[in-house]
């Protein structure tokens, strides 16, 4: 078996939402200090639907493949339906990311997560 699935290279190779959105009205970042990756998650935010989402990551083949299958996976969807975003389903998607790098899943879900409560604190807006 090969250590990486087609997706998890499809994603590393050609990463989707790559960049800075100026104007955003939710943005997380995060960090493994184990590993050294860094996450940081942009979110544009209107009528409650994540209309544009984009990344920043710096780190491993499987960080930036778990950052870009994570934004794929909540844009363009309710914020209610992004807060539920797991670490597992993101993983899932890539079909599947080996054990010991199961952690940058987990980045992704909390960077999201940061973007969102970001969101939520300069709009006023409970969870």
């Amino acid at each position: 078996m090969a250590l990486y699935s087609e997706k998890v290279m499809d994603h590393f190779r050609n990463p989707r939402n790559v960049g800075i959105i100026e104007d955003a009205n939710g943005i997380g970042e995060v960090g493994n200090a184990k590993c050294g990756d860094i996450m940081k998650m942009y979110l544009k935010i209107e009528d409650d639907i994540i209309r544009d989402v984009k990344f920043e990551t710096f780190g491993c083949g499987s960080a930036i493949a778990s950052s870009s299958m994570a934004t794929e996976l909540i844009k363009g969807k309710p914020v209610s339906e992004a807060m539920k975003l797991t670490n597992q389903a993101v993983a899932e998607a890539l079909d599947g990311l080996p054990a010991y790098k199961m952690h940058c899943s987990v980045l992704a879900e909390e960077a999201i997560q940061s973007a969102l409560e970001d969101y939520r604190k300069r709009t006023g807006k409970e969870e």
